[in-house]
């Protein structure tokens, strides 16, 4: 069978790479199975791939089976995208780390008289302010971890 080289990718972004080409008919007729709900992950987990707490909520996912999608909040537009939301779920107070060396290393005039417009805009500035994981099952928001809440959540 030849193989064909596209000169473009399909996608922005694929590498251009060989397509297996097949005789008409030669096909199965079956139809493709769609994909179900099943496959979708249960969660969406925000935070940073290194941090000790995110290492512990992934091997407690890992561990009980939980699919879940990994987003790195470093990355551009993640926290403009979410943080408000997160902020009126939760509490803008719930989602400042204050433990991390983000917050020790801020200014004391920045730290002082904190409200939610100026929380809100250091967690954009630095997304390290952010308590870890955030993790979002569309329905319920847990901010930090703690294994007995994710038993309860996912249960």
């Amino acid at each position: 069978m030849p193989l064909l080289a596209p000169t473009t990718p399909f996608f922005p972004g694929d590498a251009a790479a060989p397509v297996k080409c097949v005789p008409y008919g030669s096909l199965s007729r079956t139809p493709l199975p769609m994909p179900s709900p099943d496959h979708a992950p249960r969660c969406r987990v925000f935070g940073i791939k290194n941090c000790d707490t995110m290492k512990k909520a992934f091997a407690w996912l890992d561990a009980n089976g939980v699919d879940y999608e990994f987003i790195d909040y470093k990355k551009a537009g993640v926290v403009a995208a979410h943080v408000a939301d997160w902020a009126q779920r939760a509490g803008w107070q719930t989602l400042v780390n204050r433990q991390g060396l983000t917050w020790k290393k801020l200014p004391a005039e920045q730290r002082a008289d904190l409200d939610e417009a100026r929380a809100l805009a250091l967690m954009n500035a630095q997304p390290t302010l952010i308590k870890r994981p955030v993790l979002d099952t569309g329905r319920t928001l847990l901010i930090g971890f703690d294994a007995e809440r994710y038993r309860e959540v996912f249960a």
